[in-house]
């Protein structure tokens, strides 16, 4: 018998699909699907992608797997996150508050003239957004190791 390597983004989108697909039936009717977009720096991109966000699976926690691609600096980036989120009402009508974080792969691609390999490598985001609840977000993310070390977006999501 002759075991093939899995790609690691293929395991982690697989990964990702399966923790939603197992959070329970209560949470897959109540999924929530995201756009974004925003600037990163470290590398200086702009990027574009899109989220998926289950209901609260203990208390206000949320899972939130989102997937982002880079482009700017002679780099393209396609970042795969599994990040957990704890929401909390404002005071204010209509508004929440939520920040968490998870791992990421990120698969770096470069320009032919940096002769630089591609490569797939791992990081941590940390994340915090205000989002109304007709579906407007703003995000703010800091990475860790091998991730932008900023970013910045707006949204819309709806359920």
């Amino acid at each position: 018998m002759v075991l093939r390597r899995v790609p690691i983004t293929r395991a982690i989108v697989v990964l990702a699909f399966s923790a939603v697909w197992l959070a329970g039936s209560p949470a897959a009717a109540q999924l929530e699907y995201g756009v974004r977009a925003g600037v990163s720096g470290g590398p200086d991109q702009f990027y574009f992608g899109g989220h998926v966000e289950t209901a609260p699976l203990v208390d206000r926690v949320r899972f939130r797997p989102n997937v982002e691609i880079g482009v700017g600096s002679d780099t393209t980036l396609v970042a795969i996150n599994l990040e957990f989120v704890y929401r909390v009402a404002l005071r204010q009508p209509d508004w929440d508050v939520y920040a968490g974080g998870g791992p990421a792969a990120n698969r770096y691609s470069y320009a032919a003239w940096k002769k630089k390999d591609a490569g797939i490598e791992p990081g941590l985001n940390l994340v915090a957004g205000l989002a109304h609840r007709d579906g407007l977000f703003a995000e703010l993310k800091v990475g860790v190791a091998d991730s932008p070390s900023v970013k910045l977006a707006v949204g819309f999501a709806w359920n």
